[in-house]
């Protein structure tokens, strides 16, 4: 059966463009469903559905919106409408997939749309402004994909009818070729910063395949952060081994490599079991753009690639960095157990390497302690890295501890 592609867009100020895309993926045999999030004008053509239809889902009308006089204040209630029409669409089984397009206003609400949507539906949003650090992590949907709208912010010319003829051809092939994610098995969500920093994940996925799970790891490196802890606030997961805290602390000491303020609150919040450990805490993640901020010259440094590098926290910051994630896990709803790592927490960390600080990470124990006590959280205390076979050992034995309980289900061989 032939794709439908929801196409979301101001017909009013994007008209010509919306049609050429439209266009392009019938040209490819989809069909499309429109909707028009104007405010001001109107469309050359009549839209599946109208820019009434969309405000009038959050009890609002056009001309309300104009009186406002404030275009992000009505802008936002277009957005809010805009997402509302889309799940109930896609509930009522009307498109296999969205694509938007637009600048700032545009990809502000094309956002609102594609998170509303579960994840393994397409979801496509051609902007002015795509890789741009205006779009924060947190409003990204876990698998949007973004097209850079190049030369297209007015009118129809052959560097934009290059964006949007590869955009429909993205979202209809996808629509078409996408396998959505099937659940017959219990899914374990874990985050890792690599295998070279962080090993623990190549012994946990053969032990927990072994036990019958699929296994999602999420690389902690702002966008895989972000996408784990939507889908831990979600209850994608039936338990979570959240082991790697560089995000965490990413944000806590101002670095752009970030999932958002909300790391390591997902599981917490949905009530999902969680295993959790400070990998990879000790060290802070900079863009390799970024200047290292001259509170952190005087220490350990660790040039990754061209795209990251790394600076050690000092024992005060690393007591800043225990404090703040035990206050996040005294906050969760569902099952949470905490390992504190006496022999280091990456690989750098490690005698004789650049991030090797044994009072540091006393300072980090000796504070997660006190605080885990104090907010009355389950932990142990291993006497390891978190490389070492140990914490694997120490990991699946709470984690069978849990399937015994019934707190995690069985997994299916």
């Amino acid at each position: 059966m032939a794709k439908t592609i929801l196409v979301i867009g101001t017909f009013d100020t994007k008209d010509d463009e919306l049609e050429y895309l439209m266009a392009r993926i019938k040209a490819q045999g989809g069909n499309v469903l429109s909707m028009d999030v104007s405010v001001l004008g109107d469309p050359t053509n009549p839209t599946d559905i109208s820019k009434h239809d969309v405000v009038g889902a959050v009890g609002e009308t056009i001309d309300g919106l104009i009186a406002l006089g404030e275009e992000g204040e009505a802008f936002e209630k277009m957005s809010a409408g805009a997402a509302l029409v889309t799940r109930r669409l896609f509930d009522e089984g009307k498109f296999d997939g969205m694509i938007s397009l637009g600048g700032t206003m545009g990809t502000d609400l094309a956002l609102d749309c594609a998170s509303v949507l579960p994840i393994g539906v397409p979801k496509y949003i051609v902007s002015t402004v795509a890789g741009s650090p205006l779009i924060a992590a947190d409003r990204m949907a876990a698998d949007v994909q973004f097209i850079l709208w190049a030369g297209g912010l007015y009118g129809l010319n052959p560097l934009c009818k290059s964006s949007l003829s590869q955009a429909a051809g993205a979202v209809l092939g996808a629509a078409k070729a996408v396998e959505p994610p099937s659940f017959d098995r219990p899914m374990i969500g874990m985050t890792s910063l690599g295998s070279s920093c962080l090993k623990y994940m190549k012994p946990l996925h053969a032990e927990l395949t072994k036990r019958g799970y699929d296994i999602a790891v999420f690389h902690t490196t702002g966008m895989g952060g972000m996408a784990f802890e939507r889908l831990a606030a979600e209850g994608a997961f039936a338990c979570v081994m959240d082991f790697s805290q560089q995000e965490l602390v990413n944000v806590l000491h101002g670095s752009v490599v970030s999932a958002g303020a909300d790391r390591l609150t997902g599981a917490g919040r949905s009530g999902t079991p969680q295993l959790v450990a400070p990998g990879a805490s000790d060290i802070l993640d900079l863009a390799g753009w970024q200047e290292i901020p001259a509170r952190f010259t005087d220490r350990g440094f660790h040039q990754h690639n061209r795209l990251i590098k790394n600076v050690a926290f000092n024992a005060e910051e690393r007591r800043e960095n225990a404090a703040a994630m035990v206050e996040r896990l005294a906050e969760a709803t569902g099952p949470t157990h905490f390992f504190v790592l006496e022999q280091g927490v990456e690989e750098w960390d490690r005698e004789g390497q650049a991030a090797h600080d044994p009072e540091g990470l006393a300072a980090f124990v000796e504070e997660a302690k006190i605080k885990l006590a104090e907010n009355d959280v389950a932990h142990d205390t291993l006497q390891c890295h978190i490389n070492d076979p140990e914490f694997v050992a120490a990991v699946m034995s709470k984690f069978d501890a849990w399937v015994a309980d019934g707190i995690v289900p069985a997994g299916k061989v």
